[in-house]
């Protein structure tokens, strides 16, 4: 299997480590990227000897910053699909080994939708959430509207989607996004500590156990509402306006049209 450089892809045991190599951009992610991802998550989930998969960031600065907006917005607003076509899917859907996110720096837009797809979180101190897509006039189309008030009390996750506004690590662990708090230094050690309580179970009933609760929320149907009502937001004058505006370093100036 080849990857793009800008995915790493480590077996430790029973242990995969996939990690987003984009330092230089804060790690957002390009469709290169999100292809390579997937492939290195295909090959997890086929692997039987790999029970539990981490997925991180380079450097300290950035887990994931999303989808590159000079790059992909371009391309969604033109009405090109990015990744996996199936609607009823969003990352990792059909994963039911656990994940483990390690978050080193800023996980936001696409990032902060990887996460919300992975089973256990750790953060460093440093860390940033969010879903700023709202001020930029489009929306986050990665399950954030589905997931989220499901693995936050509602207010909490409305406030995250409708102010765009980010909250660091202690706020994310005081809500429920997150498991554990550690130093920066410390993370990759946690998080593989972690994995290795995990590896210690019996697959089967860990996989199990995952795969009812996962389909117990049976998600398809608001992922295919998320992809039909947010085609009209990309197709919008403020979603050209948006990322218009976030490249030239302004305000943007919305319409409603």
């Amino acid at each position: 299997m080849e990857l793009p450089s800008t995915i790493l892809y480590e077996k430790k045991g029973r242990v995969a480590i996939v990690t987003f190599n984009r330092p230089e951009a804060r790690n957002a992610f390009t469709l290169e990227m999100l292809e390579g991802m997937n492939a290195a998550f295909d090959d997890f989930n086929n692997d039987p000897d790999l029970w539990v998969a981490i997925l991180t960031g380079v450097g300290e600065k950035s887990f994931c910053a999303g989808m590159d907006l000079r790059v992909g917005i371009p391309r969604l607003t033109s009405g090109e699909k990015m990744g996996k076509p199936d609607n009823t899917k969003r990352p990792f859907s059909d994963i039911f080994k656990p994940i483990i996110c390690a978050v080193n720096g800023y996980c936001i837009a696409g990032g902060m939708e990887f996460l919300q797809g992975t089973d256990l979180r750790i953060a460093a101190e440093h860390a940033t959430f969010g879903l700023g897509e709202v001020r930029w006039g489009i929306i986050p189309m990665g399950g954030s509207h589905i997931r989220l008030p499901r693995q936050i009390p509602w207010a909490l996750a409305m406030e995250v989607l409708l102010t765009g506004q980010p909250i660091d690590a202690k706020r994310a662990y005081e809500i429920g996004l997150i498991n554990k708090v550690v130093p920066a230094d410390e993370l990759m050690t946690a998080a593989l500590e972690l994995a290795e309580k995990i590896c210690q179970n019996g697959p089967l009933a860990v996989r199990t156990a995952k795969e009812i609760v996962v389909r117990s929320f049976a998600l398809e149907n608001g992922f295919v509402l998320e992809t039909s009502m947010g085609a009209g937001v990309l197709a919008s004058e403020d979603a050209q306006e948006g990322p218009r505006a976030f490249a030239e370093k302004r305000q943007p100036r919305f319409t409603g049209r």
